[in-house]
């Protein structure tokens, strides 16, 4: 089987890894790829890819009209443009397995949502899976493990690279801007902040921020468990919890954003506790936020949706 692929959004940075992505997985091939700024240019001018596809303006209508024609299709757009899609692909006789990177479905019930580690075990044959934001990922991989012993909510400080802010210039993707500088921005409500709280099922109070750095996030979560547990037992916890999720690695050491580059997996460790009680604890995690945080976690979305192995075009 070979599983034909439209990305919708496959000019910018996480489009870029997924073109790589479905390019060396042996069970799919790109037969559309969307880009409105470089349509009509070969898609081999731009990714060292080796095919004859052409880069397509694909509006809603365009998709569609092709019924049938793919197996799985991406929507790797920014947050508000997903659901047109969405209902031109309504129309198909046979609705393909949609991936939805935007925020626009993370909150719809009629969506699976797609956190492979904490999710795949409910996943129940949809078509509709909504990828989880790269923050949100970040901290729920921290918090899964320890939610049922946490008391009260708590408190998240991460730090993104610029790739985060996206194409479009802003003082968020501006490297004079970012340069010897922190940029926190949205201080209170932070979409993800309502997505792990929702998901998770436990309050979230979260800061993100913006480093002079391109790719990969540091997230710190700070929390208070019931008991008193030691770094050792919560290291070992942690092992236990993702013994069978080879793309979370668990260390005794704290985690750093720019060893993940190019990774498909995150890591969390650190693992302090003691100061306000003897319950506190701090862990934390990084991760590349344009792989595990958006195009890797994407693929490990479509072999769940495909009944293919978890790590199908994963491995290093």
């Amino acid at each position: 089987m070979t599983a034909r692929v439209a990305l919708v959004g496959a000019r910018g940075h996480t489009g870029s890894e997924l073109v790589q992505l479905i390019d060396k997985h042996p069970y799919l091939t790109l037969a559309a790829a969307g880009s409105r700024a470089l349509a009509g240019d070969l898609v081999r001018d731009h990714y060292a890819i080796d095919t004859a596809l052409t880069f397509e303006a694909l509006t809603p209508a365009m998709l569609g009209e092709r019924d049938g024609q793919f197996d799985v299709v991406i929507l790797a757009l920014p947050n508000g443009q997903a659901p047109a899609y969405v209902e031109a692909l309504g129309t198909h006789r046979e609705l393909p397995l949609v991936i939805d990177l935007s925020a626009d479905h993370r909150f719809d019930e009629a969506w699976f949502y797609g956190l492979p580690e904490l999710t795949a075990k409910h996943y129940a044959g949809e078509r509709l899976i909504a990828n989880p934001g790269c923050y949100a990922t970040a901290m729920s991989l921290v918090l899964a493990p320890v939610v049922q012993h946490l008391r009260g909510g708590v408190a998240c400080f991460g730090v993104s690279g610029y790739s985060g802010a996206g194409t479009t210039p802003s003082p968020r993707n501006d490297p004079d801007r970012l340069r010897d500088n922190l940029l926190p921005y949205a201080l209170t409500d932070h979409l993800h902040e309502r997505e792990v709280s929702r998901h998770v099922g436990l309050p979230v109070a979260f800061t993100p921020h913006v480093a002079a750095f391109f790719r990969g996030i540091s997230m710190t979560v700070t929390g208070w468990l019931a008991d008193a547990h030691t770094p050792a037992d919560l290291a070992s916890h942690y092992a236990d919890w993702y013994a069978e999720h080879p793309l979370v690695t668990v260390a005794e050491h704290i985690p750093e954003p720019r060893a993940l580059v190019g990774r498909y997996g995150a890591e969390v460790g650190g693992f302090g506790r003691g100061g306000q009680g003897p319950g506190r604890i701090t862990v934390v995690s990084a991760l590349d936020n344009l792989l595990k945080g958006a195009a890797s976690q994407a693929i490990q979305n479509i072999n769940l949706g495909l009944a293919l192995p978890p790590l199908t075009g994963l491995k290093p």
